[in-house]
């Protein structure tokens, strides 16, 4: 009697420890009673009847999901490949269990049929230049049809995107004539402020009297400042007029004049 006793004391111990099952602080598990669900367990050691009561765990953390490369065709025509990395995390872990059969393979696919459907709706110039945006809108896509499976996408990057090589011919002559029209700009406006600054000058010249004619004598002041030039130069017959006037610029010109003759 003792025996039998002892022994059926063994077969409940077993049973019990058995029954324990332990749920980690990152995971929720999803207990079922005969086929159907009754509750989510949280953290900690919790009892589950053999036959009778099942439970499935699941990790709440955020998961990274590489998606693979796809082939897409942009709004013009162009054809691209390109991947991306899907950040999500499970918010209910009841309904990713209840709702859905694989989520994690169910996310992935749904991010690859997005990515190709974004990627068609905009040009290569937008896809090349607003990647943050459209990257924005996969998440929304994505987070709007995973929210009933109790799924939150946090972040979609999208990582490359690879063009064909006659393409890539095509953007960089693109670019390399795009930087020859700003060069032929910069240039022309250039001119057109010397020609301006040129006119100005004119106009203050013709309007002060003696102005050319100090302009010109400091001009021969610098050419004559090394000994191998030999300089030959008219005299205007303003210069002369200017002396004859006896006014103050013929006592500037007379100073410039004697320079020169004193650095020869």
């Amino acid at each position: 009697m003792d025996v039998a006793l002892g022994f059926i004391i063994f077969i409940v111990v077993v049973i019990l420890l058995r029954s324990i099952v332990q749920i980690n602080e990152y995971e929720r598990g999803i207990k079922f009673s005969k086929g159907k669900f009754v509750k989510i367990l949280n953290p900690g050691w919790r009892l589950i009847l053999p036959i009778i009561e099942t439970y499935k765990k699941v990790d709440i953390r955020t998961k990274v999901v590489d998606v693979p490369e796809q082939d897409a065709i942009t709004k013009d025509n162009v054809s691209v490949r390109i991947n991306a990395v899907i950040y999500y995390k499970i918010f209910d872990a009841a309904k990713a269990v209840l709702e859905v059969e694989n989520f994690y393979f169910a996310v992935s696919q749904l991010a690859q049929t997005t990515m190709r459907n974004a990627v068609g709706s905009v040009t290569l110039d937008d896809l090349l230049s607003e990647r943050e945006k459209l990257s924005e809108e996969i998440c929304k896509i994505i987070d709007a049809a995973t929210d009933p499976w109790g799924i939150k996408v946090e972040n979609v990057e999208l990582k490359d995107i690879t063009l064909p090589e006659d393409m890539k011919r095509v953007i960089a002559k693109v670019a390399e004539a795009e930087r020859e029209k700003m060069a032929v700009i910069t240039k022309a406006q250039g001119e057109t402020e010397a020609a301006k600054n040129l006119a100005e000058a004119a106009k203050t010249m013709a309007s002060t009297p003696g102005a050319l004619h100090l302009r010109t004598l400091s001009t021969i002041n610098d050419v004559s400042s090394d000994q191998s030039n030999t300089l030959i130069f008219c005299v205007p017959i303003e210069m002369i007029d200017s002396f004859r006037q006896g006014n103050g610029n013929a006592e500037a010109v007379k100073k410039i004049v004697e320079s020169i003759q004193k650095e020869k």
